[in-house]
């Protein structure tokens, strides 16, 4: 739980735009949500408002970074990516395919939603 060890799997990604796709993701979501609960669990890192309450994961493959928004279906406009969880959207972030501006809307409205409990 907390910072250090999302940093450490962030440090962890093979340099290159991977690694990049994290940073900003971090650096996103630390921004929108002042004093966002982070930790790393089934070896992705998670963010939550409250502690044990999470409102997105991510985690990355080889060919993409896959977000996860535990409320997916609740956001506009949805996430593309559908997941047998009926409230779960993903989102695939390839290379050079990170819309930031979206994501950060994304955030906010993730946060509003109950997180899942982990």
């Amino acid at each position: 739980y907390g910072d250090a060890p999302v940093q450490a799997y962030i440090a962890a990604v093979p340099a290159g735009w991977r690694r990049d796709v994290c940073v900003r993701l971090d650096a996103i979501i630390t921004k929108a949500v002042p004093g966002v609960k982070k930790a790393v669990k089934w070896n992705s890192p998670f963010y939550g408002k409250i502690e044990n309450s999470w409102f997105l994961s991510f985690h990355v493959y080889t060919r993409f970074v896959k977000v996860a928004f535990f409320n997916g279906a609740s956001l506009k406009p949805l996430p593309k990516g559908e997941s047998k969880q009926p409230r779960v959207r993903y989102c695939d972030i390839h290379e050079g395919e990170l819309d930031e501006a979206q994501f950060e809307k994304w955030v906010k409205q993730s946060v509003k939603f109950p997180g899942e409990k982990m």
